[in-house]
């Protein structure tokens, strides 16, 4: 469409998440306690994960967040992708051995690689120089973009919406950095997701003993503990929380009573494509690609790469599927 305002203010939230997790990182501490990036190995699994989670994201409509979202502001067809989303998590976790054997470079933090000065400074040239082909192609498709007058400061629009895209970028750094030094780590979604579908697995019986990516000491602990006690799990609620307040406050609260046959097909294949996909890359656009590039990791890099490559056939096969744009 030639609208490059949501990618600008994206890459406003990635150069400031940059600027602001950096010190943290290098610290290695906040308030006391120890603190990590989203480091993951840079390889192909990564490259393969986004691409299959980009289709899977066109498909269903959303991401995971996106997902989330929707489900608290009421939309129907986003359930059956949450349920599939957990679903595709939990398959991926079975062929871990497989896919954490092929190519890669191993974790790469350019902060640690290159010291964080000079890391900070190489990715804001590149998110500087992104915006300016996001600003010259916008430009040069539609023209120049009239100038919008500024509205005045209303209450009720900051309750109600809808708020500046830069605004968003802003707060969600602001957050992600909150998160990070919170949580010791930066925000994700997905993991929850496979804990979610690992616990209901083993409810029902299965021994998850025998499947190497369940022996790690963090996912044996995640199992054993109560799903309050991951803090992930805990922000996905807060974020399904969040958005049901939003749309109630906004009025755009109205879940469906049926869902077309075609679309929840398209529901459930893009949830089982979005799961699989973060788990063998390691996370989502959000775990993977903010926090990732926030971090100054590589995967999160190539996530986004591999990601966009992935997003015009998943355009495609949701048209094919006669599902134009999400619910």
């Amino acid at each position: 469409m030639g609208d490059g305002r949501g990618v600008r203010a994206q890459l406003l939230m990635l150069a400031l998440a940059t600027v602001l997790f950096a010190p943290v990182l290098a610290a290695g501490e906040a308030l006391g306690q120890p603190v990590g990036g989203a480091l993951a190995p840079a390889g192909v699994p990564v490259l393969v994960g986004a691409f299959v989670f980009a289709v899977g994201m066109q498909v269903a409509g959303g991401c995971g967040s996106g997902t989330l979202y929707h489900v608290g502001a009421g939309s129907t067809p986003m359930l059956p992708t949450l349920a599939a989303f957990v679903a595709g998590s939990v398959l991926a976790t079975f062929h871990a051995p497989f896919w954490a054997g092929l190519p890669s470079l191993g974790e790469v933090s350019l902060g640690e690689r290159l010291g964080w000065p000079r890391a900070v400074g190489l990715q804001l040239g590149v998110l500087a120089l992104l915006a300016l082909l996001s600003w010259g192609i916008e430009r040069r498709r539609r023209g120049a973009p009239p100038r919008v007058p500024a509205l005045p400061f209303a209450w009720r629009r900051l309750v109600q919406g809808p708020w500046p895209l830069a605004a968003g970028g802003v707060l969600l750094a602001l957050l992600n950095l909150a998160t990070l030094v919170l949580a010791g780590h930066p925000w994700t979604i997905t993991w929850a997701f496979t804990l979610w579908g690992g616990k209901a697995l083993a409810a029902s019986g299965y021994d998850l003993a025998a499947v190497p990516f369940w022996q790690g000491e963090f996912q044996e602990a995640a199992l054993a503990a109560p799903v309050a006690a991951d803090v992930t799990s805990v922000m996905d609620l807060g974020l399904v929380l969040g958005a049901l307040a939003g749309a109630g406050l906004a009025g755009r609260f109205a879940p469906a009573r049926r869902v077309p046959l075609r679309r929840l097909a398209a529901s459930v294949l893009g949830g089982l494509l979005l799961g699989y996909g973060a788990r063998i890359a390691y996370g989502c656009n959000i775990g993977a690609l903010t926090s990732g590039i926030a971090s100054t990791s590589l995967h999160g890099w190539l996530w986004a790469a591999a990601a966009l490559l992935g997003t015009p056939l998943g355009v495609r096969l949701r048209r094919r599927l006669g599902v134009e744009r999400a619910a």
